[in-house]
């Protein structure tokens, strides 16, 4: 028996009993309370670790009883976590109890499975949270912890977040991660799998900008034969794929409203069926999300589910901008100049003043821009060393670079760093116009335009 003391908080003696017997089986011990008063008599003795109430009570249905007792739970025991119940119809009161203060909310009627991965997820993050501390902890640190290696930098910043990250790894919670496109949300979803008791299981990727409406249903949740015109076998969805894994929501803010309301079902319950099949089923996994917008704008707008977001973000994770890491720009490049090294089977540095350089870019698209620009110039070079005229050539013909104007561009015009770099790809790839064209971003017509402007010749007819 363990010895968290969860108060069961319900004017339903039915109720309360049935939610107790589900807890005692869990090995976890239970109280109950009638109503606000006894709840805040009984809490005000100490001992109690978790809240789990009803936010109707018999002298009203409104749910203003409810919140009014975690108003004043919050005031007075503010690191106690509380998860309301409400039914389903009444969402909107679970939100603003959200909104109030309360970790999570369940949904009648619930199921065992739910209520257990609630009330687990709830302790399981109070654990955490006491281990946390302020000053974030060293990268020795985590990485004696936590398999991150993957994971490159040493700011601050990016290490508590790293901290966060490993910490709640290890409970069913489920995380939002936001940042600008390129700074590696896919990265840190996969480094929390890793780091999760569901390691062994799928880690399942799913990019939700990718998905249109009408294939919403059919590719979350599979479809079995004859469920529509080309539905000619039964197919897996992503959901039933990653069951007793991870499923990893990319681009979440990309999802319409009608796709919403689907997701917000089987994220609510575990359950969904498939397209074409009236038989319900149950999925046990963690979910991750992830997204460059700004959700709460979002909600703002109507565009977004405010029921959905608190589903998704129980925890939040912002990964900062490299331009915010500057100092992280050095060790990510011999990083990737290592990883390339290994690839192109040969020995890849870069001088002291092109790391220099690196560093004071902007680098509008993070950490992938950054890998992008330094593989273009392996590869359009040729060379084993690289200086910082060679990253400057490249980065000139990057049309997403929004590089300074002013900012010097060595001795050379931009003519000629545009034939030089033609020239070294041609030798690069041998003279194949086709990934020479490819590797420069152009299309073959443009890269011909340029052999006449330029009188290259490729060798070839």
């Amino acid at each position: 028996m363990r010895t968290d003391a969860i108060l069961l908080v319900d004017d339903d003696a039915a109720i309360a009993l049935s939610l107790a017997l589900l807890l005692k089986q869990a090995g976890y011990r239970t109280l109950s309370a009638a109503g606000p008063r006894e709840a805040i008599e009984l809490l005000a003795k100490g001992g109690i670790r978790l809240v789990v109430s009803d936010m109707n009570f018999s002298r009203a249905t409104t749910g203003e009883e409810g919140l009014e007792l975690l108003g004043t739970i919050r005031a007075r025991w503010p690191k106690l976590p509380v998860i309301l119940m409400t039914a389903w119809g009444s969402i909107s009161l679970a939100v603003r109890g959200v909104r109030a203060g309360a970790l999570d909310f369940i949904t009648k009627p619930w199921t065992h499975q739910q209520v257990l991965n609630a009330v687990r997820t709830a302790l399981d993050l109070v654990h955490s949270a006491g281990s946390s501390s302020d000053k974030p902890p060293s990268r020795v640190e985590l990485d004696a912890r936590f398999d991150f290696a993957d994971l490159v930098g040493n700011d601050p910043r990016f290490l508590k977040v790293l901290d966060v990250a490993g910490r709640v790894a290890g409970t069913d919670a489920a995380v939002l991660i936001t940042g600008e496109s390129g700074t590696g949300k896919e990265l840190v979803a996969e480094a929390i799998h890793r780091a999760s008791p569901r390691r062994d299981g799928p880690f399942v990727k799913v990019n939700l900008g990718g998905i249109s409406s009408p294939l919403f249903e059919s590719e979350m949740f599979g479809h079995v034969r004859g469920a529509f015109t080309d539905a000619r076998q039964d197919r897996k969805g992503r959901f039933e794929i990653a069951d007793g894994g991870s499923i990893f929501l990319d681009e979440i803010g990309d999802l319409d409203i009608a796709s919403q309301v689907k997701l917000l079902r089987v994220l609510q319950d575990r359950t969904y069926e498939t397209l074409g099949s009236s038989v319900t089923r149950m999925v046990n996994l963690r979910v991750v999300s992830a997204t460059n917008k700004n959700l709460a704008e979002a909600v703002e707008k109507g565009t977004f589910r405010e029921d959905l977001l608190y589903r998704l973000n129980l925890i939040a994770l912002h990964l900062p901008p490299l331009r915010e890491r500057a100092g992280d720009i050095e060790v990510l490049a011999r990083r990737f100049l290592e990883e390339l090294g290994r690839l192109y089977t040969q020995d890849l540095t870069a001088t002291d003043d092109a790391l220099e350089w690196l560093a004071a870019q902007p680098w509008p698209g993070n950490v992938r821009q950054l890998r992008h620009l330094i593989e273009r110039t392996v590869l359009v070079s040729g060379k084993h060393r690289l200086d910082a005229d060679l990253f400057r050539l490249v980065a000139a013909m990057e049309p997403e670079t929004r590089r300074d104007p002013a900012a010097a561009l060595g001795h050379l015009t931009l003519d000629e760093m545009e034939k030089a770099m033609i020239e070294n790809s041609l030798k690069v790839h041998a003279g194949n116009v086709s990934r020479v064209a490819e590797a420069l971003g152009l299309s073959r017509a443009a890269l011909y335009r340029r052999f006449e402007k330029y009188g290259i010749t490729t060798g070839s007819s």
